[in-house]
């Protein structure tokens, strides 16, 4: 497994990470068993990040990766953990905002530790910048936490170039986790120029669009009960169509390399920069070995061009989020 540092002060870790979300939430039914064993499969492969929020399944998350990691002794200290908090829910499964005041902060990492069954987070991170916090002071909440010991690096979720900067200005910033992809390009315009300048490294979520980008997605398909991607704008009537034929394209590339729809788009993701680390919401053990295959996939510059081709920048049709969602992105402003 080759390995890549999370910016300039993070933890080193490998190339890919394992996004955690889909084994608890937000895509449907899961299955603890496969999921565990999905955990394990990465481990075996060297994957060496995890990453994970306290809101996934209200906690559930983090309790499988605790019993995963449990499963086998030793392996806490082989790999990464990294923490989103913040996300204010409701019983029924609602959303009210974000909360980044300091004690918010304590709070939240508390509750996180005693899941995990762990003494520290390595990467611990807002999920969305709380407008009504100055970033300073969450940021400055968690500094303290890493002084602590409870808390290794600090990161940062869909924060703007302006954001960063002050963030940066507080306590040093690992790793800034944003959206991704050959579907969702809009950091190469300011933001990622200003993590580089920052020495902030990113670790890139949604690489393959939630699916959409897999290759394994079709206008046919279902979504369950509980799948938040039946709400999504990219998913939705005559942007699926458009958006399954920017697939076909990008399939036309991979299949002249001999490549997989999501292996292709995965290492288009890793040829961007060694600063990059693509996450995989794998949840199944032959979805992760597919992914983990874009590995050994090595894109020419004819090959980068012929991606970026097929996927022109701003030509996918529909938003990342509904707008209500949207409209807590820091990184949309």
């Amino acid at each position: 497994m080759r390995t890549r540092r999370l910016g300039a002060t993070g933890p080193t870790v490998s190339a890919i990470g394992l996004g955690a979300m889909g084994m608890s939430a937000f895509y449907g039914q899961s299955d603890d068993t496969e999921s565990i064993a999905t955990v394990h499969a990465a481990l075996d492969a060297g994957i060496s990040l995890i990453d994970t929020g306290d809101f996934y399944g209200m906690g559930l998350n983090e309790l499988l990766i605790r019993d995963a990691l449990r499963a086998r002794p030793g392996s806490r200290d082989q790999v990464a953990i990294s923490v989103k908090f913040g996300a204010l829910r409701d019983a029924a499964g609602g959303w009210s905002g974000y909360d980044g005041r300091p004690a918010a902060v304590k709070n939240f990492l508390a509750y996180s530790l005693n899941r995990l069954g762990t003494d520290h987070i390595d990467v611990y991170r807002i999920a969305r910048v709380d407008p009504n916090v100055p970033i300073e002071e969450t940021v400055g909440a968690i500094a303290e936490e890493v002084q602590a010991g409870r808390v290794r690096h600090i990161g940062l979720s869909e924060a703007g170039a302006e954001t960063l900067r002050r963030a940066a200005a507080t306590a040093p910033i690992s790793d800034l986790q944003i959206e991704y992809s050959l579907f969702s390009r809009g950091i190469e315009r300011e933001i990622l120029p200003t993590a580089r300048e920052l020495g902030i490294g990113v670790t890139a979520y949604g690489v393959l669009s939630r699916g959409l980008l897999s290759g394994h997605w079709s206008k046919e398909r279902a979504t369950e009960a509980g799948d938040f991607r039946s709400r999504s704008p990219r998913f939705s009537g005559e942007n699926l169509d458009r958006n399954l034929g920017l697939v076909e394209a990008v399939r036309k590339v991979a299949d002249g390399k001999g490549v997989t729809v999501a292996q292709a788009a995965i290492a288009w993701v890793l040829s961007r920069g060694e600063d990059i680390v693509p996450l995989i919401g794998a949840r199944r053990r032959d979805r992760l070995a597919e992914s983990l295959g874009a590995l050994d996939v090595t894109l020419d510059a004819a090959e980068l061009d012929a991606l970026e081709a097929a996927v022109p920048a701003d030509s996918v049709a529909g938003s990342r989020y509904e707008a209500g969602q949207m409209a807590h992105l820091d990184s949309e402003r």
